[in-house]
């Protein structure tokens, strides 16, 4: 197996443990994901997504605002290095198959989610909506860096507990 591209500092008086120089939590992905539809389940697909899409939103925007400070990214590398770290760190493989930052829109195909596991691939419903956010508050923050603000919405388009061999998602300006 490869050696991870990611160093993982743990800082001996906390425990805490940062990558890219940002605090993280490691969980095992059945823990996260039988938690995820819990709540799911609670409170409705519909109502989960509305809950947790700000926060994911926001939260992409300032990981993107923190990086770029980190190691001097600009524009889509910003972006680019955004999908990366999503890949490394269990949720998927992230491609971008389209980006225009000028106008606001990307097309990401995703791989592999964390989501679409063994027992949920045959769900016949979008399991993968929770990233959808999170890619429209990356690229909100290359577009604001490029000098071109504006606020972006994400869908996914499709899914691989649909039946298809990948998710897709796509952002755009928000009407």
């Amino acid at each position: 197996m490869a050696k991870p591209e990611i160093e993982i500092d743990v800082d001996p008086a906390t425990g805490r443990w940062f990558v890219d120089k940002m605090p993280m939590i490691l969980v095992p992905q059945h823990f996260y994901n039988n938690n995820h539809f819990a709540i799911e389940g609670a409170l409705g697909a519909e109502a989960f997504d509305a809950t947790l899409a700000p926060a994911g939103h926001l939260s992409a925007y300032v990981w993107c605002r923190k990086q770029a400070e980190v190691y001097g990214l600009e524009g889509v590398d910003v972006f680019a290095h955004y999908m990366k770290r999503l890949s490394q760190r269990g949720w998927g493989l992230f491609s971008i198959l389209a980006i225009d930052p000028a106008a606001g829109t990307a097309t990401i195909r995703l791989d592999n989610s964390s989501f679409v596991t063994e027992q949920t691939r045959s769900a016949g419903r979008k399991l993968c909506y929770m990233f959808a956010p999170w890619l429209a508050g990356a690229l909100e923050f290359v577009c604001e860096q490029a000098g071109a603000p504006q606020k972006l919405e994400a869908r996914e388009v499709q899914c691989a507990a649909e039946g298809h061999d990948y998710c897709l998602y796509e952002v755009k300006p928000a009407v």
